[in-house]
């Protein structure tokens, strides 16, 4: 749709730590794709050549990558102002998470005086360097940074109860977005041959998760967890990073390498989740995760310790099986109990798909994102 003051479509940018496909990449693209082929996306990547996520962006909508100077490291005057005078040409600047927060204090700092669009951060979590306590110098530097963004969205309570009292942000700037998917593309069952390497055989079972291999996720205390499972289950993780050795070199030694499969990134959860039999993570931080929601709208029962919302997001029967953050005994006793009982299984399962329509499908998602633009931008509508 064209800015009528300016006779040309709306001009966003979006600022990230890395745009390679991950849960809050993937989010974006989500609100890229819904908001259609009116809107011109930039995309800047803390980390230069991160930007594989682009290639799940839909065919027409206009989106391109640059790279913005002084991203990392320590904010001098100059590379502020150079930060600052890049985001001149938009109607609307997005920054997401640590990576991007350079981009904020240069908005902080000139955006007055340069005339600048709005801003809106977006949080959603943290990693290995700050999953077990925030770091007091970077505490500082977001309230120093955020204290003339226009706007923070968070999609956890978790972190909106963080920004409120350790970043010291006002109650009317946090907006509490909870993440959302397209609920009903996950009811349909995918066909056993979905992956082109791994066919689920007649009698197995599969627990599954979606995860980037990354240290936080922690996925060899999933491997350990899911060892004292027999035949007929599986391990199908999603994903890829850089702890893939890690992962397989603990499954050899907990002696269920021939049950423990990588897939590699899976660009639609939808074509392999319905595979699964029970879902879980293992991390040591996370917030909402969207991998949990897909898990709820295709009707699975979900295992994962208590981090982030996990426990208040899925439903009440399942909230037992959501277990005390690093205690892995009772993370593996919650996926024997789950995996010897079919019918507790689907009875789960069920109770989570209907919260997961109710409270978590994407249109809800993508209209209070929408809402929250128009705000800050003094529009009706966005787009």
């Amino acid at each position: 749709m064209a800015d009528p003051s300016r006779g040309r479509p709306l001009r966003l940018l979006h600022v990230l730590s890395s745009f390679d496909p991950g849960g809050k990449e993937l989010r974006t693209v989500q609100l890229i794709n819904r908001f259609g082929k009116g809107v011109m996306h930039t995309i800047v990547s803390a980390v230069p050549g991160a930007t594989g996520a682009m290639r799940h962006v839909a065919r027409g909508i206009p989106v391109l990558a640059i790279n913005l100077p002084g991203l990392s490291g320590k904010p001098g005057p100059l590379k502020l102002r150079a930060l600052a005078n890049a985001m001149k040409p938009y109607d609307l600047i997005l920054t997401y998470n640590w990576g991007a927060m350079n981009a904020v204090l240069a908005h902080s700092a000139f955006g007055p005086s340069l005339g600048l669009a709005g801003l809106i951060h977006h949080e959603d979590g943290f990693n290995a360097d700050e999953a077990d306590g925030l770091m007091a110098t970077r505490n500082a530097y977001r309230i120093l940074a955020l204290s003339r963004a226009q706007a923070l969205v968070v999609p956890s309570t978790i972190l909106r109860n963080i920004a409120l009292e350790t970043w010291r942000q006002p109650l009317s700037k946090v907006h509490l977005i909870p993440n959302g998917v397209a609920t009903a593309r996950f009811t349909a069952k995918p066909k056993r041959d979905a992956l082109p390497r791994l066919i689920k055989r007649p009698g197995e079972r599969w627990l599954g998760t979606f995860a980037g291999l990354r240290a936080v996720k922690n996925l060899p205390r999933l491997v350990r967890a899911f060892a004292g499972l027999a035949e007929p289950w599986h391990l199908v993780i999603a994903g890829e990073g850089p702890e893939s050795a890690a992962i397989l070199a603990e499954a050899e030694r907990c002696q269920v390498a021939d049950r423990v499969h990588l897939t590699g990134f899976i660009a639609d959860p939808a074509s392999l989740i319905g595979l699964f039999d029970l879902y879980a993570l293992s991390s040591d931080s996370e917030q909402a995760p969207m991998s949990v929601i897909e898990a709820m709208a295709a009707g699975l029962p979900v295992a994962s310790p208590a981090v982030g919302d996990i426990a208040a997001m899925v439903g009440e029967g399942n909230r037992p099986y959501i277990t005390p953050p690093g205690d892995e005994a009772a993370l593996a006793a919650a996926l024997r109990v789950l995996a010897e009982a079919p019918r507790l299984r689907a009875a789960i399962g069920t109770e989570n798909r209907a919260r997961a329509r109710a409270e978590f499908d994407e249109d809800r998602m993508v209209s209070r994102h929408a809402a929250l633009y128009a705000r800050v931008m003094g529009r009706d509508r966005f787009p």
